[in-house]
C-alpha cells in the first residue's frame, strides 16, 4: 500500500510514511520522558488511582511530548534544512508536507491532553497542555533570539516526572507535593550541562541555522562555567529527597556518586584541549546519570515498601 504527499504523482510505501511521522515525535526523547513519568508515579504516595489512570497518564504524556516535538519540527522546518544534523529530517527533506506535519502535531496534542483529562485530573491535564504551548510557541522561536531559551525550554522538558506525581495525587502543593517538585527540579537542572554540551559539539550547525546558544554568543569559557555551576547545584537538589523520607541509602549513595561524576566531567572542561571531545564525553555522562538515579530511587522505594 502507498500514500501520496502534496504531489499526487509521488507515492511511498505506507511503512515509510508512518516511520517519518513517528520520527517527528522524537522517540528517543519520548522514551526518556516516560521513564521520568514512571519515576514520578513510583515516588508518589499510594492513591486510589486505577490501572486505567496509570495507563492514561503514560499515554497522554507520551502524546503530549510527541505533539510538542512534532510542532517544534514544523516551526523549524526551514532552519532544519540548514543544519547537517537535521537536513535529512522528513520536513526539510520533503518526505512529509508542511500541512501534514502541522495537522499531525495538533491532532496528537489534542488526543494527548484529552486522554489526560479523561483518565487523570485537572492538574496533570493543565501541566501537559502548558508544556506543549510553552515548548512549541515560546521556547522554539526564542532559540533564534537569545541563549536564555535554554532555561525556558528546560521548564516543559522537566514536567514529565511532575505529571507522573500529580497523576497519582491530583494536587500540586508546595508542602505536600514537595518531592514531586524536587524531581521536577532535578530534571530541570540536569538539562543544563546536557544541552550546553550539545551546543558545544553542534556549535557550527546552530550558527548556520541562526540559533543563539551560550557558546555561540558568550563563548566557551562562559559555557564551561555555567556547566560546572549547574552540575554543582544538581547534587544538593537531588539529595533533598533524603530528608523528606522519599529516598533512602540506595538512592542517596547513587545520587551522590552520580552527581559528583557529572560535576567532575564538567570541571574537566577547563583542562580539555579538545572541547568537542569533552562535550561529547559530558553528553554521554548526562545520558547515564538520569536513568541510573531514577532506577536507584525506584529500587529504594520498592525495598522499603
Amino acid at each position: 500500500m502507498s500514500l501520496s504527499l502534496d504531489n499526487p504523482t509521488v507515492t511511498r510505501p505506507l511503512r515509510a510514511v508512518v516511520a517519518d511521522y513517528v520520527a517527528l515525535t522524537k522517540p528517543s526523547i519520548n522514551r526518556m520522558c516516560l521513564l521520568m513519568v514512571g519515576g514520578g508515579m513510583v515516588m508518589a504516595p499510594s492513591t486510589s488511582i486505577s490501572l486505567l489512570g496509570v495507563i492514561g497518564a503514560l499515554i497522554g504524556t507520551a502524546l503530549s511530548v510527541a505533539s510538542a516535538n512534532a510542532l517544534n519540527m514544523w516551526f523549524e522546518r526551514n532552519t532544519d534544512g540548514l543544519m547537517r544534523r537535521t537536513r535529512s529530517r522528513p520536513l526539510p527533506n520533503g518526505r512529509i508536507s508542511d500541512r501534514g506535519a502541522l495537522v499531525f502535531g495538533l491532532v496528537i496534542g489534542v488526543i494527548g491532553v484529552s486522554t489526560l483529562a479523561i483518565t487523570t485530573n485537572a492538574v496533570t491535564t493543565g501541566i501537559g497542555a502548558l508544556a506543549i504551548v510553552s515548548y512549541a510557541w515560546v521556547y522554539t522561536p526564542l532559540k533564534y533570539r537569545a541563549p536564555i531559551a535554554l532555561v525556558i525550554g528546560a521548564i516543559p522538558g522537566a514536567v514529565p516526572p511532575l505529571m507522573g506525581w500529580t497523576a497519582m495525587t491530583g494536587t500540586l502543593d508546595l508542602t505536600t507535593d514537595a518531592p514531586g517538585l524536587i524531581l521536577f527540579a532535578i530534571l530541570f537542572v540536569w538539562q543544563m550541562p546536557h544541552f550546553l554540551a550539545i551546543s558545544v559539539f553542534r556549535k557550527l550547525d546552530y550558527e548556520a541555522a541562526g540559533i543563539r546558544t551560550v557558546p555561540g554568543v558568550r563563548g566557551l569559557a562562559v559555557t564551561r562555567i555555567q556547566a560546572v555551576l549547574w552540575a554543582a547545584v544538581l547534587i544538593p537538589i537531588s539529595l533533598l529527597l533524603l530528608p523528606l523520607g522519599v529516598g533512602g541509602a540506595i538512592y542517596g549513595v547513587t545520587a551522590g556518586v552520580a552527581g559528583l561524576a557529572y560535576l567532575g566531567f564538567t570541571i574537566a572542561g577547563f583542562w580539555a584541549t579538545n572541547e568537542t571531545r569533552w562535550a561529547y564525553q559530558l553528553f554521554g555522562v548526562s545520558l547515564v546519570y538520569l536513568p541510573v538515579v531514577v532506577v536507584a530511587l525506584s529500587l529504594d522505594i520498592a525495598f522499603r515498601a
